[in-house]
């Protein structure tokens, strides 16, 4: 198991080779919450996420041995950059698996520190039996993405920093994967300040912190597709439940809609880019603790903010959906001359702004004298939206809502 001397003793070891990243408060987020929200910025690590203190302090930790063979992880994302940025530091060979479908970027990234990546599988768990086959063929060192001890007391290195930074902090809201990261930040607040509410966050669609509280012990759920990809592991570690369940006081489900928004409100308000996971704490001020810790000082950890382009974009929109600022439509106009320039008009003086288009003549229905307009507009707000469709409706316009 993991103690809390053995945090310390992580912190001596990689301290010179990690960020000690800044935790300052946000003012635009306090307002929009209504407490006082410090923000722990841990994407401005060399790789964008915390997995680098874990990863730094079990490469640090190996014997010669595995320093000779080497190490080998199952990952499709920041815990395979961060042993392949710290291996090549500390001269270490890494092998990591991923699957088949590993963002391009991750897979050239992990190339470039100079690890050796194996594309296998179509799922986690065929890149793991991947990953085994080779511990069994060459003693390579597995090193687990949360299930670690060495890794939960590198990443519980962020709770020292944290409460040094924050120290009349009233609750820290941390996201919950594999249980890794709330195990080590969890042990060391309680250790230090018992008092610190310790709330956890999952997406809903991946609530396996849950379901081994539930039931006592870890178990495997069925993983549903989630914007917190990094937090999507059908079953938390042993080890880390173990140590989570003593220092966890609560634990939250957010919705994609709720992370959504996070990411777009930490664009916007804090010019931060945080993947679906990192921005979870976020989510959850938003959501189901809305109103909760009014008037109380919260760290919010930013794990991550390893966001490929795409899907920043998809997010984004996703994002602006979910905040009543665009919305899809089709609305039934005449189909003569002039019907088409007068609906963008009245939308023009409604002032909202059209991101796209589509006149549909073969699909609009029988009455050949009318025609469907599919249209996405863009509005300031849902009170907005709400006056745009009073307006249409005034002038009779048939109106269907896509969203």
């Amino acid at each position: 198991m993991v103690s809390f001397e053995s945090v310390k003793e992580a912190r001596d070891r990689i301290g010179d080779h990690v960020q000690f990243t800044p935790c300052r408060e946000s003012y635009y987020l306090s307002e929009l919450t209504g407490c006082s929200v410090f923000c722990k910025r841990e994407y401005l690590q060399r790789t964008g996420s915390f997995k680098e203190r874990g990863a730094a302090n079990a490469l640090a930790k190996l014997g010669e041995v595995g320093k000779e063979r080497g190490v080998v992880a199952a990952s499709a994302g920041n815990h395979a950059l961060a042993l392949a940025y710290h291996g090549k530091r500390l001269g270490i060979p890494v092998t990591v698996v991923m699957p088949k479908f590993a963002p391009l970027i991750k897979v050239s990234t992990c190339r470039r520190f100079g690890a050796t990546v194996i594309l296998a599988g179509e799922s986690f768990g065929e890149a793991r039996e991947q990953a085994d086959a080779l511990v069994e063929q060459k003693g390579m060192v597995y090193v687990h993405g949360y299930d670690d001890p060495d890794v939960i007391a590198g990443q519980g290195t962020i709770g020292l920093e944290l409460l040094e930074q924050v120290s009349d902090v009233d609750a820290v809201v941390v996201p919950i994967g594999g249980a890794g990261l709330i195990a080590g930040i969890g042990l060391v607040v309680k250790a230090l300040k018992p008092e610190v509410e310790v709330i956890g966050v999952e997406p809903e669609r991946v609530a396996s912190y849950g379901a081994a509280m539930k039931t006592g012990r870890p178990i495997m759920i069925e993983a549903e597709p989630t914007l917190a990809d990094g937090l999507a592991v059908g079953c938390v570690g042993d080890c880390a439940f173990e140590i989570a369940r003593k220092c966890v006081d609560r634990v939250v489900t957010v919705t994609e809609g709720e992370l959504s928004l996070a990411v777009l409100r930490l664009l916007e308000l804090e010019k931060a880019v945080v993947e679906g996971s990192g921005a979870a704490g976020l989510a959850a001020l938003l959501g189901p603790l809305k109103g909760e810790l009014e008037g109380k000082n919260v760290v919010l950890p930013l794990c991550g903010g390893n966001l490929d382009p795409f899907t920043l974009h998809r997010v984004i929109e996703h994002g602006m959906t979910a905040d009543g600022r665009l919305h899809a439509l089709e609305i039934r106009i005449s189909d003569r001359p002039g019907g088409l320039a007068r609906l963008t008009e009245l939308l023009g003086e409604g002032g909202v702004s059209i991101q796209c288009i589509d006149h549909d003549r073969m699909f609009a229905g029988p009455d050949v004298a009318c025609v469907c307009v599919r249209v996405v507009l863009e509005t300031r707000d849902m009170l907005h939206y709400q006056d745009v469709l009073s307006m249409l409706d005034d002038r009779g316009l048939e109106v269907n809502k896509s969203n």
